[in-house]
């Protein structure tokens, strides 16, 4: 297996040297190389990838810019020198965020954990999140954790971590939450925020924007609040 991949960064300098550190990745493939985000768009259009590199700082449009209006894109990980756009960088559900200059040993983690991601979303490997059909194991720093799937409240994201809730316990993983969502029953787990993904049978009142399941409160986002309303409540409300 190997990741194709696109560089995309106005600093040459910057370029080789992510270019020189997939060349010795055994599952890594260099594509090409773009020099802003209209280059990378039109590249994007004829050569299939699965990771992307890039930079934030560049010519015509910032990298966040681009993750903000292109859909459907493959994997990304923002190589930066600046880190005040970690934050809004995950919430757009990339993989990584790289500080420049760049080590070697950083640039290895964050590709590992992007093939891990793509072997976990094309089936490759057992599913952490949906193992069994009752119970999960995931990996909790250096231990394998078992979580009943009938006992998790809600699912929060921070940064590119989740922290998965029940009733006695919480649980860290590295994990997206786009990946916990896609793997359970969306007939039982609604996301009702961007960082926020919950059990619906678990809801215990809904007030303003605000969800409560046993002690712990839960945004609801402005957009998301109508659907939350639809899926959670009127299908149940009791009325004349």
């Amino acid at each position: 297996m190997k990741l194709k991949c696109i560089i995309t960064d106005d600093e040459p300098l910057s370029a080789e040297g992510l270019s020189k550190y997939i060349e010795v990745i055994d599952y890594l493939e260099l594509v090409t190389v773009a020099q802003n985000p209209l280059e990378l768009n039109k590249l994007l259009e004829s050569q299939p990838v699965d990771l992307i590199f890039l930079d934030i700082q560049m010519p015509f449009m910032t990298g966040l810019d681009f993750l903000k209006i292109k859909t459907s894109l493959p994997m990304v990980i923002l190589t930066t020198a600046y880190s005040d756009y970690a934050i809004e960088g995950f919430q757009l559900d990339v993989i990584d965020y790289l500080l420049k200059p760049i080590t070697f040993t950083r640039f290895l983690k964050a590709t590992n954990k992007a093939k891990d991601y793509y072997l976990l979303k094309n089936n490759k490997i057992e599913n952490p999140v949906t193992a069994a059909p009752d119970y999960a194991f995931i990996k909790c720093e250096n231990k394998y954790e078992k979580i009943y799937i009938g006992e998790i409240l809600f699912v929060q994201a921070l940064q590119n971590y989740v922290i998965i809730y029940t009733s006695n316990s919480k649980f860290m993983t590295l994990l997206p939450l786009k990946t916990v969502e896609t793997y359970l029953d969306k007939r039982k787990f609604l996301r009702v925020h961007k960082s926020y993904l919950v059990a619906i049978a678990k809801i215990d009142s809904i007030d303003g924007n605000d969800i409560r399941i046993q002690q712990h409160n839960i945004p609801i986002s402005r957009n998301l609040r109508d659907e939350v309303i639809e899926v959670v409540v009127k299908s149940k409300l009791m009325s004349k």
